[in-house]
């Protein structure tokens, strides 16, 4: 009997000799790569597996990589990106791009807001890591489709697609939920203390308009000077809005008093019926899942609250 027994032992280890080891089944994570992706207004990329290095030199897709699970797969983040505490931030510009210091963090994959010429893939090609470019999006559906796509990206597909459509919903639910005013109500968004302000035409001034406010950048022409004008004080005070919305609280010390302070600003509706709106500079800038935050803001300031 022992005889026999080892006869089969012996034939089963020269069975399993001969099979090919099985390959490892590959996760839910990997199995989604390679995955090509399309960016608007921007290069298509292909990213061959799932990226380990991340450098993020764009601060709303900073916010959006946490935002999908993806915080731990970033190594490095530009100096801007001040949000949330726990991502890296480095000296890394993502105006005055660094091909070799971004390369010193040994990355996988870089994404940026604009690459001209190329020049940062092209480079940055040479040593086998992917140039992910998502521009400044026009519209909110195209803010909701980079969400998408950082998801798609890194690796957090599910978790991409949830985040556009938890965003999505929350934006229409607000909307939905705004009293709408007896009449139009007139707006006017600071950049700065010397009147930069944005139009009608920019993914923020969207904003403003689901709320159906009237810009009093727009001036008649809402895509002159790339949506981006200088207005002066004589035209605001002309135009007299009815809300003031200040996105330089945090670079200027801009406040509902030191607006009321500026000569002739007193008499503004919308510092006598109180309705200065202090923004937080970043998300009031930002296409990130923390526009929610401002859609809020902008709610409650159409509901007088």
């Amino acid at each position: 009997m022992l005889g026999v027994l080892s006869a089969v032992s012996a034939l089963a280890l020269a069975g399993c000799a001969d099979r090919a080891p099985e390959e490892p089944a590959p996760s839910p994570a990997a199995a989604d790569f390679p995955v090509e992706l399309r960016p608007e207004g921007a290069p298509a990329v292909t990213i061959e597996q799932r990226p380990e290095r991340i450098v993020s030199l764009s601060p709303s897709t900073t916010e959006t990589l946490f935002a999908v699970g993806a915080g731990d797969q970033v190594v490095a983040v530009d100096s801007a990106s001040t949000y949330p505490a726990e991502a890296p931030k480095t000296s890394l510009s993502g105006i005055n791009i660094d091909p070799v210091a971004i390369a010193g963090h040994n990355p996988d994959l870089v994404i940026v807001e604009s690459d001209l010429d190329g020049k940062l893939a092209e480079t940055l090609g040479k040593t086998g890591t992917e140039t992910l470019v998502l521009p400044a999006p026009a519209t909110l559906d195209a803010a909701y489709d980079q969400f998408e796509l950082v998801g798609k990206a890194t690796g957090h597909a599910a978790e991409g697609a949830d985040l556009a459509r938890r965003t999505k919903e929350e934006i229409d639910k607000l909307v939905a939920d705004a009293p709408e005013p007896a009449e139009p109500l007139r707006y006017y968004h600071e950049l700065d203390p010397t009147f930069y302000s944005v139009t009608s035409a920019t993914f923020i001034g969207q904003v403003y308009g689901l709320f159906g406010l009237i810009n009093i950048a727009d001036q008649g022409d809402p895509n002159a000077l790339g949506g981006y004008p200088q207005l002066s004080a004589e035209t605001i005070l002309r135009e007299d809005p009815d809300l003031i919305f200040l996105a330089d609280t945090r670079c200027c010390g801009q406040n509902a008093d030191t607006v009321a302070a500026r000569p002739g600003w007193d008499t503004l509706s919308a510092v006598k019926q109180d309705r200065v709106f202090a923004l937080d500079d970043d998300i009031a800038s930002r296409w990130s899942p923390r526009l929610v935050e401002l859609v809020r803001t902008v709610a409650d300031a159409v509901a007088g609250k």
